[in-house]
């Protein structure tokens, strides 16, 4: 081979191999940017481009160096609650149902370029809606889950607004204030809104803040709920191109350690009189003197009595279901509680509805804008009327001088009878 032949062929070469390199670049520059995108929707790659959730569904394809989405739900056709439940009799597609009339949707905010302040870095927010009534190690291991499920994004902890003396002993105000305490690397995160009632209210606000993907935290045991919740109503309450529900561990009631931790466990302790169990369900981080203040907030909200009256009002079926669910079905079979036109609430969603059908072991319920869920009858309280929300009961119903308001009136105070002071002192005319 001559020598310029030769030099012509080198130099060839080097071209080739530096095509190649650039070539490899662009790929490898648009691979890594739809990588950064799955990794903060917690997706897998198979490799060749396809992207799936946590349950194994396809949601996803790498397109020009980022993610295509597959799987947007598109709005269906109107339909009632009652024709739903009627056509939809399997118990896994009863989770909700299309509004019939939905009121009009607020104007969403244009989303934020990514890496903005606004959402901490992207147009994905992760968020975790519950109790924490009273927090515990658990919902511990709960933040740090949707911590590492944000990776650096938006992050959100909403905790419930519900107050009552048997599940809920903790006022929101005072839950937010441990809250705070207690996990203090999400001092900022745990948001203080009154607004945020139910995971619907949170699915909302985030849509109109402009997010188009969400990540929802919850435990494995709620996962199948929140899931089948929050997708049937994309489209039509919410728009995301993408939902994501993830499960923050297993829990087990029968663990004696963080798995087995829960609020119920530690409102059970305060019935029982329990401090030492009560102070090994709060995070290492509080002191004893928080921890004591505490356990005498969770007992004072729950309104303990004398030990003889503490029996049948702080059963364990009507303060945590869960450890004695053959009670509470029992009395759910003799329709002592949860009846048919009851009002209740969805303790994990914070959903409050009207029961329209009772099942083996389960309520089908429809909220007062006609949108429907389903929940384990360990799952719900009777709602409970806020001084902040709705009473729950129509204004016509409560109308002064009337029947109804007399009973709302008895249900609302707890009082079984009244008697007819009237008739009772009346002179008989003879």
């Amino acid at each position: 081979m001559r020598c310029g032949d030769k030099k012509e062929t080198q130099v060839h070469d080097t071209l080739n191999i530096d095509m190649k390199r650039f070539s490899l670049f662009l790929t490898e520059a648009g691979t890594s940017q739809a990588s950064l995108q799955a990794k903060k929707l917690n997706l897998k790659s198979d490799g060749h481009g396809s992207w799936f959730d946590s349950r194994g569904t396809l949601v996803a394809v790498t397109d020009k160096g980022r993610l295509k989405f597959t799987n947007k739900k598109q709005p269906k056709a109107q339909e009632g609650p009652v024709k739903q439940m009627a056509t939809r009799r399997a118990d896994d597609k009863l989770a909700g149902a299309p509004r019939q009339q939905p009121a009009p949707k607020a104007k969403a905010k244009k989303a934020e370029p990514e890496g903005d302040a606004k959402s901490g870095g992207g147009d994905t927010l992760t968020t975790a809606f519950g109790r924490f009534n009273p927090p515990t190690i658990g919902h511990e291991k709960l933040l740090q889950a949707a911590k590492k499920a944000a990776a650096g994004g938006a992050l959100k902890i909403y905790p419930s607004r519900t107050q009552d003396s048997k599940k809920n002993p903790l006022d929101p105000d005072m839950k937010v204030s441990y809250m705070r305490k207690m996990f203090p690397d999400f001092e900022e995160e745990i948001i203080n809104d009154p607004d945020m009632r139910s995971i619907f209210d949170v699915l909302t606000a985030a849509n109109e803040e402009g997010y188009k993907n969400i990540n929802i935290i919850v435990g494995a045991d709620r996962q199948a709920e929140f899931d089948n919740l929050a997708q049937k109503y994309n489209g039509e309450l919410y728009d995301f191109e993408l939902i994501n529900v993830i499960s923050a561990g297993v829990r087990d009631a029968d663990s004696a350690g963080v798995e087995g931790m829960s609020a119920s466990k530690l409102r059970k302790a305060v019935v029982d009189d329990d401090f030492a169990t009560f102070k090994k369900g709060l995070p290492k981080g509080i002191d004893d003197g928080d921890r004591q203040a505490l356990y005498n907030a969770v007992r004072q909200g729950m309104k303990i009595k004398a030990a003889s009256k503490m029996k049948e009002e702080f059963a364990t079926w009507k303060i945590a279901p869960r450890y004695d669910q053959q009670t509470l079905r029992e009395n759910y079979v003799t329709k002592k509680v949860f009846r048919i036109g009851d009002l209740v609430e969805n303790l994990n969603t914070g959903l409050v509805g009207r029961i329209m059908r009772r099942g083996t072991n389960y309520l089908i319920c429809v909220t007062e804008q006609n949108n429907m869920f389903k929940s384990w009858i360990r799952d719900v309280m009777e709602a409970v009327v806020n001084y902040s929300g709705p009473s729950g009961v129509p204004a016509s119903q409560r109308e002064v001088g009337t029947d109804n308001l007399r009973n709302y009136t008895m249900d609302l105070t707890g009082t079984k009878k009244i008697r007819n002071f009237i008739n009772k002192y009346r002179k008989n005319k003879k």
